[in-house]
């Protein structure tokens, strides 16, 4: 197979539901400025998901990499997280190569369920119930962020804490609509586990995308 030219890959196009600057709320990154674009397409089907917009790809417009690269440069940060949806089920070396040649730093969130392609400088996984993550993409992340909806899932963070490299941060977060009778249950957890983090979405606090 022919390889692409370097013009070829800019043109490389992804289903976009939205991308926009803000800040970052949500993990060991929380409170860093940011680009975010949140690529449509899921099939891991949260229940409390926020964004199940986000889910069928078809209803996105494409944008090619090279308009996400222009206007990720009309914002001076130079952190950009790939999101969704499930990034994951797209092949994305077109995005971090490009990006990270224009002097980007490129971060990634995705629940595990697919091979995380591409070069990033950090990548989020958190793992989802409704289609567990594979142990090769939780290898490779560096930060483990589970979200608790209920008790059992402090079990289920710890089964998926055991297939992470060593120096793997470890956050629970507590899914928002629960938040007043999660929070309690997490901080104990953490007190008699301080391995693990607490992790807030401190974008909806400060009222920000």
């Amino acid at each position: 197979m022919q390889n692409k030219s370097t013009d070829e890959i800019l043109m490389d196009a992804y289903p976009v539901m939205e991308s926009f600057y803000t800040i970052q709320g949500e993990g060991l990154n929380s409170g860093r400025a940011a680009y975010f674009i949140r690529l449509g397409g899921c099939d891991v089907g949260c229940v409390w998901c926020d964004v199940k917009e986000s889910w069928n790809a078809e209803i996105h417009p494409k944008k090619s990499v090279l308009d996400l690269i222009q206007e990720a440069e009309n914002f001076p940060g130079r952190l950009v997280v790939i999101t969704g949806g499930e990034p994951a089920m797209y092949k994305l070396e077109s995005i971090t190569s490009n990006f990270k040649s224009k002097g980007f730093e490129l971060a990634i969130e995705t629940s595990g369920a697919y091979p995380i392609s591409g070069s990033w400088n950090y990548i989020c996984v958190s793992p989802k119930k409704f289609k567990a993550p594979l142990v090769e993409s939780l290898q490779m992340a560096d930060e483990l962020k589970v979200i608790i909806f209920n008790k059992s899932d402090f079990s289920w963070a710890i089964q998926h804490a055991n297939n992470v490299k060593e120096n793997c941060a470890l956050l629970l977060q507590p899914e928002y609509s629960k938040f007043d009778e999660i929070m309690p249950l997490i901080i104990d957890f953490v007190k008699e586990n301080p391995k693990w983090r607490i992790s807030l979405q401190t974008h909806k606090i400060i009222q920000v995308p």
